[in-house]
């Protein structure tokens, strides 16, 4: 009989493969409760903001006194000369282990302008005061598992970028994976930041996996550049995009989004070590991993043969 899997101990690390993200209620089960479900702008019923107005200022403030001072989550931000001087770019972002990641991407950017993310709907709205308090102070636009398409959020990225925000791309997708290198991209974030274009942001991030009293992370923004500089000689002649939802423009979403891979992966391998503490360092308040995550569930013995 299999035995049901065992509670990670205070000592060791939490297994990445064992964890995922999961609303508290099923995607089809909330947007049936919902009776159906908005995505993008259509869900936010205005134009994104790029000033950082008093209410997410405080709201800044309070989280970070509560994550670097009473928590004492340590954050290194390496590459800080690499952010641009102005807004109006796409971040591409990797990699992703918890959900303290959109704040580390925050905190490593200036307050303003604005930071929008493109987030799962089904996690962010498990709760409806949550979706109230995003719909009031911005910085997400929701997706759905089997939503509308991709053109929603192409027009989601264009508007940010064309009013001077940050758009943050997150290719994994989820939170599964090892905590020192890249899951799989998904192609949908290369196919975004193609039909947007304009500069792109990398940023590597570390550390998220577990969290615990005092623990360490790192992000590292890498030099800005853009699609064509990542595609290079794969870049269509003359800038000339092929038609978008054609064979042509999928297979140069698929060849930049592993130009995305290439770029990060070193530097999410380069940027781990930092993050690890010792083994005999104490891990306190290690429910903090768990803060906006489902735990994973343990695998259920199974069921005795009725067979002789």
């Amino acid at each position: 009989m299999v035995q049901p899997a065992a509670e990670p101990s205070p000592s060791s690390p939490v297994d990445p493969s064992r964890r995922h993200e999961q609303a508290r209620t099923s995607p089809e089960a909330l947007a049936r409760r919902r009776g159906g479900v908005r995505e993008g702008l259509d869900w936010l019923g205005r134009a994104p903001e790029t000033k950082a107005g008093p209410l997410v200022r405080i709201i800044a403030m309070v989280f970070r006194f509560l994550a670097f001072g009473v928590v004492r989550l340590r954050h290194e931000r390496l590459g800080s000369e690499n952010v641009p001087a102005a807004g109006g770019y796409i971040v591409v972002g990797a990699v992703h282990r918890g959900w303290m990641d959109p704040f580390l991407i925050l905190n490593a950017l200036p307050l303003q302008p604005r930071v929008w993310f493109l987030g799962s709907g089904p996690s962010a709205f498990s709760a409806r005061w949550r979706e109230m308090l995003l719909h009031r102070v911005g910085g997400m636009l929701p997706v759905w598992r089997g939503g509308i398409g991709i053109d929603q959020h192409v027009a989601s990225a264009r508007a940010v970028v064309a009013a001077g925000g940050v758009f943050v791309l997150i290719p994994e997708g989820g939170v599964a994976g090892p905590p020192d290198r890249l899951a799989p991209f998904r192609f949908g974030s290369a196919l975004i930041a193609l039909r947007t274009g304009g500069p792109i942001l990398p940023i590597a991030i570390a550390g998220s996996a577990e969290l615990y009293l005092g623990r360490r992370m790192a992000t590292r923004l890498l030099n800005v550049t853009t699609a064509a500089e990542l595609l290079g000689p794969d870049w269509p002649t003359g800038g000339r995009l092929p038609y978008p939802g054609s064979r042509a423009e999928l297979d140069l979403a698929h060849r930049l989004t592993n130009r995305f891979a290439d770029l990060l992966g070193p530097a999410v391998a380069e940027l781990y070590p930092r993050t690890v503490d010792p083994p005999t360092r104490p891990r306190r308040l290690r429910g903090l991993t768990w803060l906006f995550l489902a735990r994973p569930k343990p695998n259920r013995p199974a069921e005795p043969s009725s067979g002789t």
